[in-house]
């Protein structure tokens, strides 16, 4: 297969068919569409999606509300500004129904306006409107800020407005930077960066008509965080076969037969590693949120095109092209091979070589400490916090809760067959609801919304919520939904995707490393190692978010994003590592073999590992914290996996175990064959070829 890659006009019509094809598929058919639904959200089996799925027999229960809220930052409203006020609001549809509502010191005034809209772009359209309409021609002093949960929701619609698209350019600009630096070459760059390009487009293509074949949901992020782990894997992989494509030249006169041995080499790696992140992401579709098991698919659709297009594409683009693609630092036939020469990396492990336990007491020591921040993590943003930047709504509902009950803005919304009149009663009986009443009734099914006294977002708005539904348990078919509401139902669907889906990722991985190495105790290794520096990471990470960035928590659903990728993303790096130490063991033995492996792979796993990490960093362009979040955890956990644990502590481990690391299997050196080919660079080619360099180099001294 390898051989027929590199042919030349096999080579040709690989290129020219795949990324044609690709292109036109891209084109041709496009992403698939969905409409949003109102319990996306939501937890499958959750009070608040029940609640939600009972409003719908309602008529007008499409759309949201969104509360106006008028204020003077001094003295109060006087019946001239209420007259007016009345006036801007009689414009609006639908705003009639609700009376203009006074505080009780005066100096706010607010009305509910329904918002019928039944998807996100159309919410926010109709709540620009709305800001529009009730901002002009007011009378001095007075201000108009639109929050509710319709505004809530225009304002993170802003956020994800061409989001993809700056996600696509910032995470292809950090890539093409990146690789520049690594290969300091103006052309070679340009063919992974075009083979990943291409297939995260068409990623995003099957993407989105895979999950719409099988009813899954996906949101505004599926998209813009596919592209980034495309990009991220896809580079990565590109990154180890030119690595050993470049080696392979140095012993092989052919570049043809350079490339096939460097693919037959580095498949088993990419494909392993591609195995094992699908399997990580997979697991996401027991989540109980619809959108993640969304993500999930979505990415181990995009990984599965990436390790393809890495695998047949590039190898058959890069063969078309002579050495010089490699300009300026082009290698040459006769040069050292990585895993002979002197490299930074070789000296790295030949000091880990000479004090091991040393390095391992150290390193854990050292990941111990910043796993210690993770005892004082708090979870669980406010509404407030999930903003890098604070949008309308947020601050008008600060403001609002200065003169209002602080639930006023987005009250509980209970839904109910049961008699209206005697839920309300029931709800205002309940200590911290400041009122509640009737809003809707139609054909069995009712809404009243109660408001709630503790500011949103609070540990007393959540006790409220749980008191609310306790109350009500007693009537039939009674829901309790509203912001409060889906947050204490989100936070303990996090809790339980956790507790399900972080030890199952383990197990997977653990079997897949398995059958990879066909060993026991290496796995465990690799794995327990991953597992440390993720929480190390989530350590390091809270202190910057607290003393850097200023985040007041952790959003519920970041911890298990971050597992997921780490984990899976994590391993790949030891998967580079340990596969090329296994092999390099069979000729040169355990310890030997694994200094031979960190020699070989040290330069391009740290080039991998950066550039995986700056690109999960880009999530930070979106002004939403929990992107942000994800990407500073992952940013550091990677950073972490490449330049110490994969570089220091994996290294001084294997040499402590020796043979023990491969267990049970034993690897078995060739002491004549690493005789002969010492110092020649000359490896895992054929005996024939072998014996035609030798004669050749011989021949030419």
């Amino acid at each position: 297969m390898t051989d027929r890659i590199t042919r030349k006009w096999w080579a040709v019509a690989i290129v020219v068919l795949a990324l044609a094809g690709a292109m036109g598929v891209v084109s041709a058919v496009g992403e698939a569409q969905r409409t949003a639904s109102s319990t996306d959200a939501l937890p499958i089996g959750s009070d608040s999606a029940a609640a939600l799925q009972l409003r719908d027999r309602l008529p007008e229960a499409k759309g949201s509300t969104a509360v106006v809220l008028f204020s003077k930052a001094s003295g109060a409203l006087s019946p001239a500004d209420l007259t007016t006020i009345e006036g801007r609001l009689s414009q609006l549809p639908g705003a009639g129904r609700a009376p203009v509502q006074r505080s009780d010191d005066g100096t706010a005034a607010l009305a509910v306006v329904p918002v019928d809209a039944t998807d996100a772009t159309a919410t926010a359209e109709r709540v620009r409107d709305i800001r529009t309409s009730v901002k002009a021609d007011l009378p001095e002093g007075v201000t108009a800020q639109v929050t509710g949960p319709a505004a809530v929701q225009a304002d993170l619609a802003a956020v994800f407005e061409g989001a993809n698209t700056r996600l696509l350019i910032a995470t292809a600009s950090v890539v093409a930077l990146l690789l520049v630096l690594t290969y300091r070459s103006p052309i070679l760059w340009i063919f992974p960066l075009l083979v990943v390009g291409v297939a995260d487009r068409l990623a995003a293509v099957l993407a989105t008509h895979t999950l719409a074949a099988f009813d899954i949901v996906w949101d505004e992020s599926t998209i813009g965080i596919l592209s980034v782990l495309v990009f991220g894997a896809g580079t990565d992989y590109a990154l180890l076969l030119i690595s050993r494509y470049r080696d392979e030249l140095r012993s092989h006169a052919d570049r043809r037969e350079a490339m096939s041995l460097a693919l037959r080499r580095t498949s088993e790696a990419v494909l392993s590693s591609a195995v094992t992140v699908t399997i990580g992401l997979l697991t996401l579709l027991l989540s109980l949120f619809p959108a993640t098991r969304g993500l999930g698919l979505a990415c181990a659709v995009g990984v599965v095109v990436a390790a393809a297009f890495v695998l047949l594409v590039l190898p058959a683009a890069l063969v078309i092209f002579d050495r010089w693609i490699f300009w300026p630092k082009v290698p040459r036939e006769g040069q050292a091979a990585l895993a002979d020469g002197h490299s930074l990396w070789r000296r790295v492990g030949d000091r880990v070589a000479a004090h091991p336990k040393r390095i391992i007491s150290v390193t854990l020591v050292a990941l111990a400490v910043m796993a210690a921040g993770i005892a004082a993590i708090d979870t669980g943003l406010k509404p407030s916090d999930q903003f890098l930047k604070k949008p309308e709504a947020i601050a008008a509902s600060e403001r609002l809760s200065q003169s209002f009950p602080a639930g006023s803005a987005d009250p509980a919304v209970i839904v109910t067959t049961a008699d209206p009149d005697a839920v309300a009663s029931a709800a205002k009986n309940v200590p911290g609801i400041a009122g509640a009443r009737p809003v809707k009734q139609a054909d069995g099914v009712a809404e009243v919304d109660a408001v709630i006294k503790a500011a949103p977002g609070s540990d007393e708005a959540t006790a409220t919520v749980r008191a609310l539904r306790a109350a009500l348990a007693a009537l039939p078919e009674s829901h309790v939904a509203g912001t409060e509401a889906v947050a204490l139902d989100q936070a303990e669907a996090s809790s339980r995707d956790r507790l399900v889906i972080f030890p199952l990722v383990l197990v997977l991985v653990l079997l897949a490393l398995g059958l990879l190495l066909r060993s026991v105790v290496a796995p465990l290794v690799l794995v327990s190692t991953v597992v440390a520096t993720f929480l190390a990471s989530v350590g390091a990470s809270w202190w910057i978010f607290t003393k850097v960035l200023g985040f007041s928590a952790l959003d519920d659903s970041a911890p298990l994003f971050a597992f997921v990728f780490l984990v899976a993303l994590g391993v790949d790096y030891n998967i580079f590592l340990v596969t090329r130490a296994r092999e390099e063991s069979r000729q040169h033995g355990s310890r030997q073999g694994m200094l031979r492996g960190l020699a070989a792979t040290g330069g391009v796993i740290t080039s991998a590992g950066i550039l995986l990490a700056a690109v999960f960093a880009v999530l930070g362009v979106l002004p939403l914290v929990v992107l942000a979040q994800i990407g500073v955890i992952i940013c550091v956990g990677v950073l972490l996996d490449t330049l110490v644990v994969r570089t220091l502590l994996v290294p001084a481990i294997a040499v402590v175990l020796g043979d023990r690391f491969w267990w049970p299997r034993r690897p078995h050196p060739a002491p004549a064959a690493s005789a002969d080919n010492a110092g020649t660079g000359i490896r895992d080619a054929s005996p024939e070829v072998r014996t035609a360099s030798l004669t050749q180099r011989w021949t030419s001294s």
